[in-house]
């Protein structure tokens, strides 16, 4: 199951997430990225992992199929509800590490900014989970945040299996210590079947690739 404490801090940052596309350095990145995702989905049966706010699944209505967006914190999921979609949309209560059968079966797949949180033993029980829901040749698109030193929360600790994690602040006051890795290419590359296409932003990454 995710974490219990990942969740939690996700549930009390849902008011203040999505400050983070207002950031004004990173304009350029985004601007390509709400380009280019919903390109790579267009007419896909989507199923999108950790969906928080909502923010990308917005975004990927406007060219996907339909879209079941999970998630397991409810406040971000709340949020995400309320917002407009120009496809069919259900959002659903889903641990990443076992998705159910019954959410049916796919052509697609997209996450941002999880797999940095996902823990280095349990990526190949969050591909297992996900994969199993894709038909053959579904498409599997990915982002996430790259590691530029003095732009972001440093990294205060590595832990025995090589996780790195980082202290962060919300506006309740409250430190939180997050779990956030931060993978080079040729680690990416190594994750995923076949030869996957990889983008590098200044500040973020996009991998894309086809299931077998």
């Amino acid at each position: 199951m995710s974490s219990p404490e990942l969740v939690d801090y996700y549930r009390r940052r849902a008011g203040e997430y999505e400050k983070i596309y207002a950031w004004p350095e990173r304009q350029a990145d985004l601007a390509v990225l709400r380009k280019t995702i919903p390109e790579r989905l267009i007419g896909r049966s989507v199923i999108e992992v950790a969906c928080g706010t909502g923010y990308w699944t917005e975004r990927i209505s406007r060219t996907a199929k339909r879209i079941v967006a999970t998630d397991l914190a409810p406040e971000p999921m709340a949020i995400a509800r309320a917002k407009p979609f120009d496809c069919p949309v259900q959002i659903v209560a889903a641990d990443a590490y076992s998705l159910d059968p019954a959410l049916g079966t796919f052509d697609a797949a997209f996450a941002g900014f999880w797999w940095s949180h996902v823990p280095l033993s349990r990526r190949p029980a969050f591909l297992d989970s996900l994969h199993a829901r894709l038909a053959p040749g579904s498409r599997v698109v990915l982002f996430d945040n790259r590691y530029v030193e003095g732009a972001m929360h440093p990294i205060v600790e590595t832990d025995a299996e090589g996780n790195t994690y980082q202290r962060r602040r919300l506006a309740d006051g409250s430190e939180n210590r997050v779990l956030k890795n931060f993978p080079s290419e040729a680690e990416l590359r190594a994750c995923f079947p076949g030869k996957p296409d990889y983008l590098a932003l200044q500040y973020y990454w996009l991998v894309e690739y086809a299931l077998p």
